[in-house]
């Protein structure tokens, strides 16, 4: 059975601006990658400075792991001027999906999704834009970043030889290509649990496979339904934050994202003519158990009929002395059942 799973915070009855931790067992860690055209260095430092991102000569990309340290999400944030319902968003785990404008910077919230065994793990990731910076912030260690890493450090594609909000855009794409995959996984059961369906070879778990996959496309439809508007509303932002080459680049996300939207109606759509098709076998399969032993039934009736006749306890009936009187009853009884079984074959109900 799958399962969904999603580190929770306890925000509940706070006021507005607080931060919330959640209880985890990882120290927090902040790495460090600053490129420009020519060169990339990815290090791990121990505190966060403005002196870490002052440098116009490099781009620089600072991904925090571990948002229950309010604490050190409250230092940079106070740093970089973070409005305190910002960092309480960085911080809420259980935060809708959103994208928030400010005249410094620019924030966008959404999920990662991936699977561990069984289970889809849903961890919220921030990125913040700032002019030569992007901050990450994260539950966990693990993301879907290692891509983009791996761009940087070969020089592959452009990403280097472009400013922050590309870098901004190439994280949000990495998402999102994630989704993909996700989506792909769902498919290939969801095509093998559909020949089984129409080839009527279900068995006793099958309907608790459909439900489990209907339930993992109303989770996947929850998480990336907001991101048709977030996306949708990005590459329209009027602010010097992003150009409007990479404007181009995340109305591109913005396709992707209706694709995916696309995807999931279709496989809901298979889900619900698969359960009807479920259903529809199974009435198919007690019809033709009904059928077989209304054929029974029909057939034994009149034979029933005979065999008590003759078994009433009266003292005269003649044909009880007849020595082929066994026989022709018998006989006649065979017959009876021969021709009923013809008129039902003629009749295509056997």
């Amino acid at each position: 059975m799958r399962k969904f799973s999603r580190i929770k915070s306890s925000e509940i009855g706070h006021t507005p601006g607080t931060l919330h931790g959640i209880d985890k067992k990882i120290d927090a860690e902040i790495e460090l990658i600053q490129f420009n055209a020519d060169q990339v260095e990815r290090k791990m430092i121990e505190e966060f400075s403005l002196a870490t991102i002052e440098n116009d000569n490099y781009i620089s990309w600072i991904n925090i792991t571990g948002i229950h340290d309010v604490e050190l999400v409250k230092e940079i944030g106070n740093l970089i001027n973070l409005h305190p319902l910002t960092l309480e968003d960085i911080t809420n785990t259980r935060q809708r999906p959103k994208k928030e404008e400010f005249d410094n910077y620019i924030i966008t919230i959404l999920d990662m999704l991936s699977y561990q065994g069984e289970y889809i793990k849903s961890e919220q990731v921030s990125l913040i834009l700032l002019e030569n910076t992007v901050i990450t912030f994260q539950e966990a260690h693990g993301d879907d970043f290692n891509p983009v890493r791996t761009r940087l450090e070969e020089n592959k594609g452009q990403i280097r030889k472009k400013k922050a909000d590309y870098l901004f855009y190439a994280l949000l794409d990495s998402i999102v290509d994630n989704y993909f995959h996700i989506l792909e996984r769902n498919e290939e059961v969801l095509e093998e649990l559909d020949d089984l369906v129409v080839a009527a070879k279900t068995g006793p778990d099958t309907l608790e496979n459909i439900q489990d996959l209907k339930q993992e496309i109303v989770f996947l439809r929850k998480t990336i339904w907001p991101l048709n508007t977030i996306f949708g509303n990005l590459y329209r932002v009027e602010s010097p934050l992003l150009s409007k080459e990479t404007d181009y680049y995340l109305r591109d996300v913005y396709d992707h994202i209706g694709q995916l939207m696309d995807e999931i109606d279709v496989s809901r759509d298979m889900l619900s003519s698969m359960l009807d098709i479920y259903l529809s076998n199974k009435s198919n399969k007690m019809n033709e158990v009904m059928q077989f032993l209304t054929i029974i039934s029909t057939i034994f009736i009149p034979l029933t009929f005979i065999a008590g006749v003759y078994g009433m306890n009266f003292s005269y009936m003649p044909e009880l002395d007849y020595k082929i009187a066994y026989p022709v009853v018998m006989f006649l009884m065979f017959v009876i059942a021969i021709i009923q079984l013809i008129y039902f074959r003629k009749k295509k109900w056997l």
